[in-house]
């Protein structure tokens, strides 16, 4: 599977990324490749692979959900490091 110009263009805009004509040509060369591996891995038969859920062999354990005891307002902010009256203070990330 070849990845066109403009394929490229609606994959940048959705992804927010940027490239210079060098950086498209290099992009596109590389998104080819990774799709024509995967062409390729399609060519395996799988159909005696068991689907693989986790890497890890660990088990989560989940407890049910109960309310418990809650925080009152100086219990949650008494080691906030900077606070606003009933409020955590926090540093502006949005302009």
């Amino acid at each position: 599977m070849k990845v066109d110009t403009n394929s490229l263009k609606k994959i940048a805009h959705l992804a927010r990324l940027e490239f210079d004509e060098k950086g498209a040509k290099k992009m596109t060369r590389d998104m080819t490749q990774i799709l024509d591996w995967v062409e390729k891995l399609n060519e395996l038969d799988t159909s005696e692979v068991e689907p693989l859920i986790t890497m890890s062999s660990e088990v989560n354990i989940m407890r049910d959900d109960v309310v418990g005891e809650h925080l009152d307002h100086e219990k949650g902010l008494k080691n906030a490091p900077q606070r606003d009256s009933d409020y955590f203070r926090v540093p502006k990330v949005m302009e």
